[in-house]
């Protein structure tokens, strides 16, 4: 008895009973346009004047509304409404106008069936609720006296004042569930009228790929940057601190690279920053370092960090244009090749530490570039990653990948080994040297 209570006047029903008033509300206009029309057909002059009247007047109202329906605010506006007072689960309803012809043709139907069934419930509740509650209320009316009323003698009778509570409380019973009926129906159709078409789970599904195509490629720029400022900082001025007394001048060099890092490192992080920032203008953020335009300067910051490096670069890497670009190779190779390099001097300076040689080579040929960094194995082995790092090297297989190339890093014997495949297993019996190999095609898939 109670769930049948809850049923007809519960929390659900009292909220879909004022979704249908709503209905109603909306459809008046339309059905007092048709009553313009109904009303010369019918030969009546007063409007709403039968029930053929109103019937009609509804039979030409409806049209209109669904012509209406067509334009794209109507099923945001109709989602906002089942989602607040319908109880339907948001993620059986679509976001935004329809992009399909079917979709559109599903929200003229959910729209017209929204405005039929909350104009009809609309009217019996405004004729419904005051009959049955004169009804219920009639005795007392009588007991008060009727002279007032002007109450008709057959109201007065016996069998009259005992049935006229009954009925009163049956047509508001019938009220409330044909309510309930209408409410359920209504959220039962919504997910098949305004849910997600095909079309609109597809273009969900690729504004959500990349949405996290960005944030993955931030991470990568965020780690290979400031990273590899951090790293360099450091070293550096550990550095300074053990040969200020004894070699000031190496001190000054240090504090200059330390300085010109930092400046450079906060010019790319705005440039990261600047494409999360709502609203921002994107043509105040620094452009993204390449190898023709920064590679020498990386090279210069770092040694300075105290990382040997003996540099083997192919002149046409570096021979940029007046954009800062080179000439020689796509911008996203560029970009991409700048940040592979820093990596693996990153890797070097955190693993291999200050006075280590590393041997970076960047070759250009006619159908790719190649990137090669080797720097001795620290005396304990290969040195692991330091807690909560460790996203170096997949950076750099997913910028290789990425742009259609490989990527092979780990410990092995010599110069002349292959090297080991990027999860680091090695190959070599006796790994002296850590090998970065990296090859990057000039076209492919970005």
């Amino acid at each position: 008895m109670r769930r049948f209570a809850a049923a007809l006047v519960g929390r659900r029903t009292r909220r879909r009973w004022i979704h249908l008033i709503l209905g109603g509300a909306l459809a008046m206009p339309y059905v007092f346009v048709g009553s313009t029309m109904a009303g010369p057909l019918l030969g009546e002059s007063m409007m709403f004047g039968s029930f053929a009247s109103q019937l009609l007047s509804f039979a030409f109202g409806l049209p209109l509304a669904a012509i209406t329906a067509l334009f794209p605010l109507t099923r945001p506006m109709s989602v906002a409404a089942v989602r607040a007072l319908c109880q339907v689960p948001d993620a059986s309803l679509a976001d935004g106008p329809p992009r399909s012809r079917a979709a559109r043709g599903r929200t003229v139907a959910w729209f017209t069936l929204h405005l039929g069934f909350g104009g009809v419930i609309s009217g019996m509740t405004l004729g419904l609720v005051p009959f049955a509650t004169f009804q219920i209320l009639l005795p007392v009316f009588v007991g008060l006296g009727d002279s007032w009323l002007g109450l008709p003698e057959n109201l007065q009778k016996p069998w009259v004042l005992a049935i006229g509570p009954v009925t009163g409380t049956l047509f508001l019973v019938a009220l409330a569930g044909c309510v309930a009926g209408a409410g359920a129906l209504l959220a039962r159709w919504a997910p098949l009228l305004l849910g997600p078409t095909p079309a609109d789970r597809l273009a969900d599904a690729e504004r959500r790929a990349a949405d996290l195509a960005v944030r993955n490629r931030l991470a990568r720029e965020l780690h290979d940057s400031v990273g590899h400022a951090l790293s360099a900082v450091t070293l550096q001025a550990s550095a300074a601190r053990k040969l200020l007394d004894r070699d000031p001048e190496f001190v000054r060099e240090a504090l200059a690279a330390i300085e010109e890092t930092t400046r450079r490192t906060v010019g790319e992080l705005d440039t990261v920053l600047g494409v999360l920032r709502e609203g921002g203008e994107r043509g105040s953020t620094a452009p993204a370092p390449t190898l023709g335009g920064d590679l020498a300067g990386l090279l210069d910051r770092t040694r300075a960090g105290g990382l040997r490096v003996d540099a083997d670069i192919d002149p046409e890497v570096l021979r940029t244009s007046g954009s800062g670009y080179a000439e020689a190779l796509p911008p996203m190779v560029s970009r991409e090749g700048y940040r592979i390099v820093q990596e693996a001097l990153s890797n070097a300076l955190k693993h291999a530490g200050a006075d280590t040689v590393v041997t970076l080579r960047v070759a250009l040929d006619g159908s790719g570039l190649e990137i090669v960094a080797e720097n001795p194995l620290p005396a304990a082995g290969p040195a692991s990653t330091r807690p909560g790092g460790g996203h170096g090297l997949s950076g750099i297989a997913d910028r290789a990948r990425l742009l259609g190339g490989t990527a092979q890093a780990g410990p092995v014997g010599g110069p002349s080994d292959a090297a080991a495949p990027a999860d680091g297993a090695a190959t070599a019996t006796a790994p002296t040297t850590w090998r970065l190999h990296v090859r990057l095609p000039l076209r492919g898939p970005a």
